[in-house]
């Protein structure tokens, strides 16, 4: 045991700095991010109705509709935007951690060790855990599998206690094991593999050998009550077994197993692997010498089955190992964790889970604080890219049809109207037409044929749209050689494209508005009124601050790429990576002319132009089209955060200066 006396005020004060640390890490830049395709599924079902969800989910779901009802019912309390869709994980977030400690304090008893640092120290690592944050901050059902599943592990301690005492198996613990039990069964479809490890857990610890015939007959009605409020969810999965088995989108791999195993462990890396994999053997340690063995066997099995299982259905039968829907297993695992700090061999055999815990808990706190500081928004930034380029007309085709999930989530939080046509019908398309097939194992979302796909763009209704937005995920399973693609290309040209991941979005322009010069910038007319009276107005004022002036733009953001100032230019090519994979210029300029230095080189530097850097710097984006003159697109620098210059060889070897 870690010789430091805890005194109430200290514990309370860390107990507070652990929450506080949790709660940030958990809400911080919910709201900057966009529901990916996954929540975007679970806002889409419980936005439906109570008929949508029991009638029509199951149909095409292989999950049960439980989460999506509770989802349905929270937010018709707290609201259905995107920050009142997280709170909920939030909230069983937040919930788990203090359930985590009592568990803890129930383990630290049971063994024979101090309660309160293996409660902290279990409590700490859970709040600072990547994987736990990561769950909390999803519309999906992770956050209350969580929570459920350390309800139960709960349940499973004081049940262990019950019978140390030699007290019958019946009791409110049992009920809240059972009902745990149920709810995993209800909240994910595999749900049966971490009933069937609590089940063998609980036998573990219930010593069959002092088991009467009562604590027989209260042990099997329970779990036989427990499988028959399952069934219905049973038969759901039953029914969409078969296709999910045929056409999955899931590829097993066996590559880098064991840390894709452990992952929801401890995080990403070895070194949080190794800290964690040292305190879960002292902590199983302390149990072997306290002769609590059934209790370390039920543990392990409650961490460790639900996964080998999942693995090895991956390898014979069909994918189903994903690490997210194991992420609950982290809970008799971080118990294990947190009571390795009672250990102690000798003097100073304390040093070894102390410092194991201190390193975990400080490495992964710093992970937690530079993952807050990365906001992914490839869904808002295809929207801020479409936004200043869609017309009143203009339609985004989502193909597959489970693209527009996302999209139009993203449009919501912007407050915009750009409308979806999804291919060929909204989620779920449950009767396609002959000749389609399902690609990813949900039957709500097929692929269609090519004469289908040709009918779909000769419609009188398709041809009359101005620009086509089409809007593909994942082009290379979905939409294999491009046929929705050149079947809507037939009298249009390419308007724009754009591409972040699976999204894939290119414009479709009908050709006779394409070469119509005056809409060649497709500015509304008013907006065109406007930007002109508020330019011949400044004349007198310097560039920079005409055009910021003048011109709408998107909230500030940091961007990365390649900056070439050619001598009656200064363009800027995004772009992510060492070397631009594709060339999009954008103008670019500042209001501060002394972010530019380098645009003015002096001899004997100057070596003729182009000029080029790499460069990463905050700045807007501008909401509608440039002028002629300062290209399409138009980027302001606000704030220069690096820059590297480029060397004149390697600027003609990247292809800058085409």
């Amino acid at each position: 045991m870690i010789p430091i006396p805890l005194r109430r005020p200290a514990y309370a004060l860390a107990c507070a700095l652990v929450a506080g640390f949790a709660l940030w890490a958990r809400v911080w830049n919910i709201w900057a991010e966009p529901m990916w395709l996954d929540e975007a599924y679970s806002a889409y079902a419980a936005a439906q109705g109570w008929d949508f969800l029991w009638h029509v989910v199951p149909r095409y779901e292989t999950h049960p509709p439980f989460y999506y009802s509770l989802l349905r019912g929270w937010t018709l309390i707290a609201g259905d935007g995107l920050v009142a869709h997280r709170l909920l994980g939030v909230v069983a977030g937040m919930a788990t951690l203090p359930l985590l400690g009592f568990a803890a304090v129930r383990l630290a008893r049971l063994a024979g060790v101090r309660a309160a640092p293996v409660a902290l120290a279990t409590v700490a690592i859970a709040a600072v855990s990547p994987v736990l944050i990561w769950m909390t901050r999803e519309v999906r059902p992770y956050a209350l599998m969580i929570l459920v599943y350390a309800g139960a592990t709960l349940a499973l301690l004081i049940i262990a206690e019950r019978r140390g005492r030699g007290e019958p198996l019946a009791g409110r613990a049992f009920a809240g094991w059972l009902a745990c039990g149920a709810l995993m069964l209800w909240l994910h479809n595999l749900g049966p593999l971490y009933a069937g490890a609590m089940g063998l857990a609980l036998l573990c610890v219930l010593d069959v050998r002092r088991m009467t015939g009562r604590d027989w007959a209260w042990f099997a009605g329970g779990h036989a009550l427990a499988i028959a409020l399952w069934l219905p969810a049973l038969f759901i999965l039953l029914d969409q077994a078969p296709e999910w088995v045929r056409a999955t989108w899931l590829k097993y791999s066996s590559t880098d197993i064991l840390r894709r195993a452990t992952y929801m462990f401890t995080g990403p890396r070895d070194d949080f692997r190794t800290a964690a994999a040292i305190l879960a053997l002292c902590g199983g340690a302390v149990l072997w010498r306290a002769r609590r063995r059934g209790l370390l066997a039920a543990l392990l099995i409650l961490a460790l089955l639900p996964v080998t299982v999942s693995v090895l259905i991956s390898a014979t039968v069909a994918p189903v190992f994903i690490i997210r829907t194991m992420t609950a297993l982290a809970m008799p695992a971080m118990l294990l964790m947190g009571l390795g700090v009672g250990w102690t061999d000798g003097r100073r055999g304390w040093l070894l889970p102390a410092g194991a815990l201190a390193w975990l808990v400080v490495a992964q706190a710093q992970f937690d604080i530079r993952a807050r500081q990365h906001v992914k928004r490839d869904w808002y930034r295809t929207v801020e890219w479409l936004a200043p380029r869609f017309r009143p007309g203009d339609v985004v085709f989502a193909y597959p049809n489970e693209g527009a999930l996302p999209f139009d989530r993203a449009v919501r939080d912007y407050g915009l109207a750009m409308p979806s046509r999804p291919i060929p019908t909204a989620i779920p398309s449950l009767n396609p037409p002959p000749g389609s097939w399902y690609v990813s194992g949900s039957r709500g979302v097929p692929s269609l044929d090519r004469p289908h796909l040709r009918a779909i763009a000769e419609e009188p209704a398709t041809r009359a749209v101005p620009t086509i937005w089409l809007l593909r995920l994942g082009p290379w399973a979905y939409d294999k050689g491009d046929v929705l693609l050149e079947e809507l290309s037939k009298g249009r040209v390419e308007a724009g494209r754009f591409k972040d991941g699976a999204i894939d979005v290119v414009g479709l322009r009908r050709r006779e508005i394409s070469e119509d010069r005056r809409l060649a910038y497709r500015m509304p007319k008013t907006e065109v009124e406007r930007i002109r009276k508020c330019l011949g107005g400044r004349l007198t004022q310097p560039a920079d601050t005409l055009l910021t002036g003048c011109f709408p733009f998107m909230p500030s953001e940091k961007m990365q790429g390649f900056w070439l100032i050619e001598f009656e230019a200064s363009r800027f090519i995004e772009s992510n990576k060492t070397e631009p994979d594709k060339r999009i210029d954008i103008s670019m300029t500042t209001p501060h002319l002394h972010l530019m230095s380098g645009a003015i080189a002096k001899e004997p530097q100057f070596k003729g132009y182009p000029l080029a850097f790499r460069v990463q710097f905050i700045g807007r984006r501008a909401l509608m089209p440039g002028i002629p003159g300062t290209g399409e697109e138009m980027v302001i620098v606000d704030r220069m955060l690096s820059k590297e210059p480029i060397p004149a060889p390697q600027i003609h070897r990247l292809g800058l200066n085409r």
